[in-house]
């Protein structure tokens, strides 16, 4: 993707919404600040808005021309924001309602790819009430137990015999929603950002714990973080999956697709992220930064994804 505007005048005002209430407001808060000073940096006219309904209503008073959205997770991530902004006829950065909603609801997102053919771990759907000793029967052990509609690794529990699902299944049921049980691929942990319509060299991340969870993403300073992740015919047809699965659910813009690979040297797909988090430990800075795209020119290029919402607006239709 080209760089299409060189005068930062051509975005007019534009609202970072950052913060709201999710589970995942704190990286979102942190995101946000980072976004704004690289815009700002840029000579863009930016203004941090917290949360939804100060956006929303900043927008009906006229304030701004266009939405850099940095929401992490519900209301941000999940349609919402999209149809309200699609509604005032505000463009905005990345996916619109179909890919935002779909790629927010993870089992919805695995019945598309298997539809494809794509591939992606054995799972069963939960919710309370449910018989969940045939649910975990048709995964096996080890499972992973998380909820549907929850990023960043919130509500996430690796488990290895039925004595550990009790205390998974709780963890996930304090998030609203089905839970996704899915099979446990041990192997390589990859994530391939997209950016327009092209896919970033992949990152292998080596935690320094077991896992990769919430303290190593945004807390840790000790994880490995190798781009590319992998080598030669390997990487070209990760990259290529990473793009069919991202555009299978319908998105667009930017976002990243959170790929296992297996010990035999097979690849799982496990979700996308519609609005990756920027943040100093995140992973779509780093593989824009492995193919020569600094943080200001990353947000710059992710800003000027809302120019073709833009025209589909005047023009009487949303992409």
């Amino acid at each position: 993707m080209n760089m299409q505007v060189t005068d930062p005048r051509r975005f007019g005002r534009v609202a970072v919404a950052f913060g709201g209430t999710s589970a995942e407001r704190e990286v979102s808060l942190d995101s946000g600040r980072n976004v704004l000073e690289a815009l700002r940096a840029r000579g863009v006219d930016a203004d941090p808005v917290d949360g939804i309904p100060a956006l929303l209503d900043a927008l009906r008073a006229g304030h701004y021309a266009r939405v850099f959205n940095i929401l992490h997770g519900r209301g941000g991530e999940d349609g919402m924001l999209q149809g309200a902004l699609d509604a005032l006829r505000v463009p905005y950065t990345g996916s619109g309602i179909l890919g935002s909603a779909l790629a927010m609801d993870k089992v919805r997102t695995k019945q598309v790819w298997q539809a494809l053919g794509l591939p992606t771990p054995r799972y069963a759907a939960w919710r309370p009430g449910e018989d969940l000793e045939a649910a975990i029967a048709t995964i096996g052990y080890p499972a992973i137990v998380k909820p549907s509609h929850e990023g960043s690794s919130v509500g996430i529990t690796r488990v290895f015999s039925a004595e550990d699902l009790p205390a998974a299944v709780a963890l996930a049921c304090k998030h609203d929603g089905e839970l996704l049980i899915e099979q446990l691929i041990e192997g390589a942990e990859l994530t391939v950002a997209i950016l327009g319509r092209e896919a970033l060299p992949s990152i292998r991340i080596v935690p320094k714990g077991a896992y990769y969870d919430y303290h190593a993403k945004y807390i840790a300073e000790d994880t490995e973080y190798l781009c590319p992740g992998l080598e030669g015919d390997a990487e070209a047809q990760i990259r290529a999956l990473a793009w069919r699965a991202f555009d299978a659910v319908g998105c667009s813009g930017w976002g990243r697709v959170d790929v296992m690979r297996d010990r035999t040297g097979a690849s799982y797909l496990l979700e996308v992220n519609t609005t990756p988090g920027m943040t100093s430990h995140s992973l779509v800075p780093k593989a824009a930064r492995a193919v020569g795209i600094e943080f200001e020119t990353l947000c710059w290029r992710i800003l000027e994804s809302s120019l073709a919402r833009e025209a589909a607006t005047v023009a009487g239709g949303l992409p």
